[in-house]
């Protein structure tokens, strides 16, 4: 079975396929897939659904997109819904991350949640699907695997960072591998 993510981050796209191995699953190759993905809602699952649909106009097929915010309970959620732009529209993952951290110098509360909104369009019909991995932000950036804040949120019960774990051990505990986990059961149901 086949279907198109909507994402150009490889990374990402790696996460996914090896969350989903008996499936194909196709990122959205630049040189086709030319415009810039929309992300103007002011929710997770607003911007999941306006992607899902942005590339199912595109490609007729079965398709899923996802949005991911970091929400950081001192700082009342945020950056949430804008974590990818959180120090400014170059979407860099090395100032955002500076960024959080200097927002939390001298906080005692760190707790934070990873929150993955994953939209289906499954023969024409959205469906959405949720999944959070709660933990805290470290003092100090760890590992060189993952991507975006991944150097800087422990997810609880762990002792080390998203980006000091395998894809794969990520892949178990993570808020994606969890919103993918209910994608799965419903593909699985509607194929039974």
């Amino acid at each position: 079975m086949n279907f198109v993510f909507a994402s150009q981050n490889p990374d990402k796209i790696a996460e996914v396929r090896a969350k989903l191995p008996a499936y194909t699953i196709k990122g959205l190759d630049p040189t086709v897939f030319t415009e810039e993905l929309l992300e103007t809602g002011n929710t997770l699952e607003a911007n999941a659904l306006q992607k899902v649909r942005q590339v199912y106009k595109e490609t007729g097929g079965n398709c899923f997109a996802d949005d991911t915010g970091l929400e950081v309970e001192s700082l009342n959620g945020t950056p949430g819904v804008y974590s990818a732009r959180y120090a400014g529209e170059q979407k860099n993952s090395e100032d955002n991350m500076a960024l959080l951290l200097q927002k939390l110098e001298g906080k005692d509360n760190r707790r934070a949640r990873f929150r993955t909104v994953i939209a289906l369009i499954w023969e024409g019909k959205e469906y959405i699907f949720e999944g959070v991995c709660e933990g805290a932000i470290v003092t100090v950036r760890s590992g060189a695997k993952g991507f975006g804040y991944d150097p800087i949120f422990m997810p609880d019960g762990e002792e080390r960072t998203f980006a000091d774990m395998s894809v794969a051990a990520k892949a178990t505990m993570s808020h994606r591998g969890r919103a993918l986990e209910k994608l799965i059961t419903f593909i699985k149901s509607k194929n039974d």
